[in-house]
Order: C-alpha cells, then structure tokens, then sequence
C-alpha cells in the first residue's frame, strides 16, 4: 500500500514537471499561430489555435502521458509533441520569409519563458515556505524543459521548426529534397532516439541524443544563466 509520503512525491513530480510542460507548449504553438495571422495567413485563428487554453493546443498522450512515462523510466531523455498548428505557407507573403519566421516564433518564445522563469526566482523569496521548493522546483523544470524544447525543434529536420527553417533559407536544389522527408520526420526522430538509447545501454559511449540536444542545450542553459544574472 502506498504510503502518504509517497504519494506526495508523485504529486509533487508530477506538478513540477507537467505544468512548465503545459504552459512551454501552450505558448510555442500559439506563437506559431500568431506570427502566421501577421504575415497573412488566418488558417490557426480560424482554427482557434492562437490561443492561451491548453486544451486546444495539448494532445493527451503527446504532451502529458509520454514524457511522464519517459521521466518515470529513467531513459535520460524527455520526449513529447503537441498537436501541430495549421499553417497554409503558400498564403504566407513573404513566402520564404515568413516560412522561418513562424517556425521560429516557437523556439523563439521558449527562450523567451525559460529567460522569464530564470527571473521569477529572484522573486522566490516572497513565497511562503509551504510552497518555496514546489514553486522552484517549477521554475528550474521551466527552464530546463523550454531550452530542449527550443533545441529539439530546432533540428533541421522537417516537420520540425529547424526543418522549416532549412526549407526557408536554404537554396530549392537543397530545400526541395529536404521537404519531401517530411512525412517521414517523425519516423526518423524515433528512430534516432531509440538507436541512442540502445546505444548508450550497450555501454558504446556514443550519445547521439548528447551530441545533438545535450551540448546545444548546455551552451543556451549557459547564455540564459548569463543574461539573467545567475552567474554566481
């Protein structure tokens, strides 16, 4: 039978994780939608994706259920998506240029939040001690979970915002073979991360997922540490 202090720890584990999940998704898909609607298209709004409710944003087993089970599993990696925002790119003007800029408007706010959250613990203070290292315990989450986001999806692998970026700014002899993989982008990612995962239990010392998020990540956890002040 579990017992009471158990079940704190869960509650606990589980608040301090899937609220910064929540709100780090909430708002990259929104901002998605939003810069859209500026550069001409209205497919998210009229959808209702430029939105701030979670519940139009969130789907259950990609935001919620799979990163828990990854967290409870101790896999060392977090892996999650959301449900993607409708984006009608040839309605975009300019074309190209609004590609990048509203894939990038997602990784863009998640520096945004984990810059943000970085500043609220300066205000932590002021918190009663009933509920101080729940509430850091959500700020350090925040950051942690906005800057692998903002780095995972930065990989130039379509339907990734990276992957967009790259059709964007990248000549059409490159670009265009580039966009054909996007059906099966997702395929390939999870293939990555079961490959590294295999990789790393066999004890290779090989960490692709190290490589390709952990270092970016720690240069950006680094720059955020900086630019807010928590050097010390």
């Amino acid at each position: 039978m579990m017992g009471l202090g158990n079940l704190n720890a869960i509650v606990f584990t589980i608040t301090t994780w899937a609220l910064p999940i929540i709100f780090a998704v909430t708002l990259h898909e929104a901002a998605h939608g939003y810069v859209a609607l500026r550069f001409g298209d209205d497919t998210a709004l009229r959808a209702g994706r430029i939105s701030l409710n979670p519940l139009n944003h969130i789907d259950p087993m990609g935001t919620i259920v799979l990163p828990l089970l990854l967290l409870a599993s101790r896999t060392g990696f977090l892996f999650g998506y959301a449900k993607p925002v409708p984006v009608n790119f040839g309605r975009l003007r300019p074309p190209r240029l609004g590609m990048v800029l509203v894939a990038l408007a997602g990784p863009g706010t998640n520096v945004l939040l984990a810059i943000v959250s970085a500043l609220l613990a300066y205000g932590l203070f002021l918190v009663p001690e009933a509920g101080y290292l729940w509430a850091r315990a959500n700020l350090q989450n925040s950051i942690l979970i906005n800057i692998v986001l903002c780095v995972f999806n930065l990989l130039p692998l379509p339907p990734l915002d990276g992957g967009r970026v790259a059709v964007g700014v990248l000549p059409n002899v490159l670009a265009r073979p580039l966009a054909r993989l996007e059906p099966y982008g997702m395929m390939i990612l999870i293939s990555l991360f079961l490959l590294s995962y295999v990789l790393v239990r066999l004890g290779s010392g090989i960490n692709l997922l190290g490589w390709l998020i952990g270092v970016p990540s720690s240069w950006l956890y680094r720059f955020v540490m900086v630019i807010t002040g928590h050097t010390g």
